[in-house]
């Protein structure tokens, strides 16, 4: 037989699933379809690769040293592979981000700070989808949310650190019975109208029902929403109901955005990226452009700039 990089990912898939049967599932064969592929390379080299147990395989010591080759050698074909779609023969980096403002600021930073990188970009709204793309290497680095005391989870092909815990504000009508207050507590909402936005595989909107239930309420009315971010502003200016919001969203005319007493509820904004591929070498220059792009933010949202100079003050 002649070794082909399929051989060297069923390797890999073996190494990583830690069993020929997990490692079948995940690749989608049967397992004597894998042993079978494992016993043909193993021919090949004319020894073990991994040693057998009841409870899995283990890389022997020669099969460690063919497996990161194996690695080295499918990263590389991934890179050249990734090549082939730009017509100046750049490397691409595929960036995914979840409902996040810090993505057009990162995008457009990005674009000057890797010119030798052909940058695409795609809306991820769950979380989860983010770890799980990226995990079958379909992306290679994304911006993605978790929530304090409940951190992403993932394996360890994947990397991440934080970008910005930022705290959670409200959009309210303009024309809102609390809307001269300079912030407002959560059980003063008790009877509102909620938009939400629906499950991100994270912990929202979980984390939200739960500040409501330690503020003694549980919302009545909540219109679950995904879509076009100024309709949904439309709809609180005119009065339909009210909603959680990023603390640097900028309000149309008709809305105003207030902090909470207390501050209930934070979300986290995270880098995560793949430890192999385009994205690893590339890790810093992606978190400075988050960072610079929120700080961007930060200077338009007068509202944030109020909140943070109380907070400050007081500590």
């Amino acid at each position: 037989m002649e070794l082909e990089l399929r051989h060297l990912r069923i390797l890999c898939a073996i190494a990583e699933a830690g069993s020929v049967g997990r490692a079948a599932s995940i690749l989608g064969y049967s397992q004597p379809a894998v042993s079978t592929q494992l016993s043909r390379i193993e021919g090949y080299f004319g020894r073990l690769l991994f040693e057998r147990s009841a409870s899995g395989v283990e890389p022997t010591p020669f099969g460690a040293e063919v497996l990161a080759q194996a690695h080295d050698l499918l990263t590389r074909a991934e890179r050249i592979g990734r090549r082939r779609n730009d017509p100046a023969g750049r490397e691409t980096l595929r960036l995914a981000a979840t409902n996040t403002p810090i993505l057009p600021g990162m995008a457009m930073r990005l674009q000057s700070m890797l010119p030798e990188v052909a940058l695409t970009v795609s809306s991820v709204y769950a979380t989860s989808d983010i770890v799980d793309l990226l995990e079958s290497a379909a992306i290679d680095a994304a911006i993605a949310a978790d929530y304090p005391g409940r951190e992403l989870e993932h394996s360890a092909a994947i990397s991440h650190r934080g970008v910005v815990t930022e705290p959670v504000f409200v959009a309210l009508p303009a024309t809102h019975r609390l809307r001269h207050r300079t912030e407002l507590s959560l059980d003063e909402l008790a009877d509102e109208a909620w938009f939400l936005t629906p499950d991100d595989g994270a912990g929202w909107p979980g984390v939200f029902y739960s500040a409501c239930r330690v503020a003694g309420f549980a919302p009545v009315v909540v219109h679950e929403f995904l879509g076009d971010r100024l309709q949904l502003q439309r709809m609180i200016a005119e009065g339909i109901g009210i909603t959680v919001v990023q603390a640097t969203t900028k309000p149309i005319a008709g809305v105003v955005i207030k902090p909470l007493v207390g501050t209930p509820l934070w979300c986290r904004y995270v880098l995560v990226w793949r430890r192999e591929g385009s994205a690893a070498n590339a890790a810093e220059t992606l978190y400075m452009a988050a960072v610079e792009a929120y700080r961007e933010l930060i200077g338009r949202a007068t509202h944030f700039q109020s909140w943070a100079e109380r907070i400050y003050r007081v500590f």
